[in-house]
């Protein structure tokens, strides 16, 4: 493997990394809140139809960034509503979601588009285009700095540098901010929080909010800018193995995008080498293809460890009287 072919799948890992990171950093938010929400899945694949949907009839990429941004929120407030409001099963209730975003997407798509629960395609001002960072075409010449600044951190959309900025951003929100040690502590000790005068409510609906907004990036990058519309279950798993990137990272921000880079780096390997021929014997694609989620499975049954998530995780609070 020379230089130019390890840059390449350098460069299909950040972009494939990029939705599982904005969706483990969405669940990161959420979770350590207490609220557990498997239902990532589902509102990436609602941001993704409703964001190409709109794009595509707009002809406005950042007006389908917002509609997906809306539509994911919708359902992150369904499920506030479920868990925080009525107290009720919080895996149920995103399960529920994903069931209800993969049914739907399909049904609305094809009466609204009759292409067989797609989207058109979109082109031009409707997708989002690669950035040229400063100086790329200049350093190109460079040996290995020159490749390396033009070919990987050069020529990304901008959901891309978000996505890698919210990193830091979240550590700084979540360890050095007022409202991070007030969301931790609503994961960890809500009665404390409560006996502190500070709303337990009100706390994990914003956490969700928050979450709804990453979740909808993610599935508005998924349609406008790693593809070019939306097709049938485009997110393929992606929510699920956001949420195993979050029990590798241990909730944390700065190993969730160690997690997330290694998921997208068993994809863009699995992507690039299909139909491998070991001495005669071809694997099939279709194993390549398997290839990350089952290599998921084993990260996380022999090298994750013990992961403690939030001591109030999943449970809903009742406030003492």
């Amino acid at each position: 493997m020379d230089f130019a072919t390890i840059l390449q799948v350098l460069d299909s890992t950040v972009r494939l990394a990029t939705p599982l990171l904005l969706a483990c950093l969405a669940g990161l938010f959420s979770e350590r809140a207490g609220i557990f929400d498997i239902g990532l899945e589902g509102k990436m694949l609602f941001a993704a139809f409703f964001s190409a949907a709109t794009a595509a009839v707009t002809g406005s990429v950042w007006l389908g960034l917002l509609a997906g941004i809306v539509s994911s929120m919708v359902l992150a407030g369904i499920h506030g509503l479920a868990s925080i409001t009525f107290r009720g099963n919080q895996l149920i209730s995103g399960v529920a979601i994903n069931f209800l975003a993969a049914g739907l997407t399909v049904v609305i798509a094809q009466d609204w588009f009759s292409q067989g629960g797609r989207t058109p395609s979109l082109l031009g001002g409707a997708r989002f285009n690669p950035i040229t960072l400063p100086f790329a075409e200049t350093l190109q010449p460079v040996p290995i700095l020159g490749p390396v600044y033009h070919d990987l951190i050069s020529g990304h959309t901008i959901p891309v540098y978000f996505a890698f900025a919210m990193v830091p951003f979240t550590w700084w929100l979540l360890f050095r901010t007022r409202f991070g040690l007030r969301l931790r502590a609503v994961g960890d000790s809500p009665e404390a929080l409560d006996t502190a005068g500070v709303s337990v409510v009100a706390t994990r609906y914003a956490a969700v909010a928050i979450c709804g907004v990453l979740c909808g990036i993610a599935g508005a990058y998924l349609a406008t800018a790693l593809q070019a519309g939306f097709v049938k279950d485009m997110t393929a798993g992606r929510g699920y193995i956001a949420l195993a990137a979050l029990i590798f990272a241990k909730w944390r921000p700065w190993y969730a995008l160690s997690a997330t880079l290694l998921f997208g780096l068993l994809q863009a390997v699995a992507l690039r080498y299909q139909n491998i021929d070991l001495g005669g014997i071809v694997v099939p694609v279709q194993v390549m293809d398997a290839l990350p989620y089952i290599l998921t499975v084993v990260i996380l049954a022999g090298f994750v460890g013990r992961a403690i998530p939030p001591r109030a995780g999943g449970e809903p609070y009742v406030k003492e009287r």
